[in-house]
């Protein structure tokens, strides 16, 4: 009897850029075959990751590894979501968010090699309308920036890039009612974003204080903006440091309601859906396991607050134009 356990890995065939044919002998190379129980999947249309990995799920697996972008790992874990069966995540997209949150490398080989060491840990998810997100949602901007990028056809920071400016030169913020356990805030806004996670991807920090263990959701409030701020945004926002932005509001809540005037698309992990006025955001705590490394690089305390100091001499300057 084979005692090994069973792991599933799943490949986008389209995500990223590169050719996809040389996968799955890196991976049966760099996987432990004496450990696992290897089944390796192509998926082949919209929601099929999803499709397997739940009969994985159902079947006793022990993970489920999901080869390929944002879109893809939202699938795959979408259908893990409350079992026992990990995700495992083999960063192969544009933007690479939840991996980069995580500090999984975006090497593929030195991904693969997480896996065998087994450190599985639980993670919160959340939904909007009961869709589930493992990074970030929002709407305003964003969310017409990734319809404009998936409309696009080409992948990459380039194209994410000109999507966002293009996109920009058209677009006017909206009125938003957001209601949380603590209050309501009504406002006029360029963009909500609500992250489970730190970042939209590609080290585009949105909520960089987020932690996907505290049962919390981070939501970042961008208020109408001129040019002159977009562009201290855009170097805040890579930053990590958009926090600190006199533009925006920013708080933590397990749960809020956005009300909007009307029906229209918001992003899941960068994935735009057509929602209803109403869109409802839950945390979900540690509803999720999750392969995950060992060690992860953090930044020195001194540089932060070198970082810190800067960022605060920008915004006193910005202050200054503005008078």
């Amino acid at each position: 009897m084979d005692s090994r356990k069973k792991i599933l890995v799943l490949i986008n065939p389209i995500s990223g850029t590169s050719n996809k044919d040389y996968l799955p002998e890196t991976i049966r190379q760099k996987i432990d075959t004496s450990l696992f129980n290897l089944s390796i999947r192509f998926t082949q249309r919209p929601n099929h990751a999803y499709q397997l990995a739940k009969e994985a799920a159902t079947n006793g697996y022990y993970g489920v590894i999901a080869v390929g972008g944002d879109g893809t790992v939202n699938e795959t874990a979408s259908a893990l979501c409350g079992t026992e069966t990990a995700l495992g995540i083999v960063p192969n997209g544009s933007g690479n968010g939840l991996a980069r949150h995580l500090g999984i490398p975006l090497d593929i080989a030195e991904a693969l090699t997480i896996i065998n060491s087994c450190n599985i840990k639980q993670y919160d998810y959340c939904t909007a309308n009961q869709h589930p997100f493992f990074c970030t949602c929002g709407v305003g901007f964003d969310a017409q920036v990734s319809a404009k990028f998936a409309r696009n056809g080409k992948r990459g920071p380039f194209s994410y890039v000109k999507s966002a400016v293009l996109e920009y030169l058209k677009y006017r913020p909206q009125s938003y009612k957001i209601i949380t356990p603590d209050g309501v805030i009504t406002e006029k806004a360029f963009i909500i974003a609500c992250g489970n996670a730190s970042q939209y991807g590609n080290n585009a920090y949105i909520t960089p204080n987020a932690d996907m263990q505290d049962g919390l959701i981070d939501v970042t409030v961008i208020l109408p903006i001129t040019p002159f701020d977009t562009a201290i945004l855009g170097i805040l926002l890579f930053s990590k440091h958009i926090d600190q932005d006199t533009n925006i509001i920013s708080f933590r809540t397990p749960s809020l309601t956005i009300e909007r005037v009307k029906s229209g698309i918001m992003h899941l992990d960068g994935e735009t859906v057509m929602m209803p006025e109403n869109i409802e955001i839950k945390c979900h705590h540690l509803g999720l396991n999750v392969f995950t490394p060992e060690k992860r690089h953090e930044k020195s305390t001194i540089f932060n607050t070198i970082e810190t100091g800067f960022w605060d001499f920008v915004n006193s300057i910005r202050s200054e134009l503005k008078v």
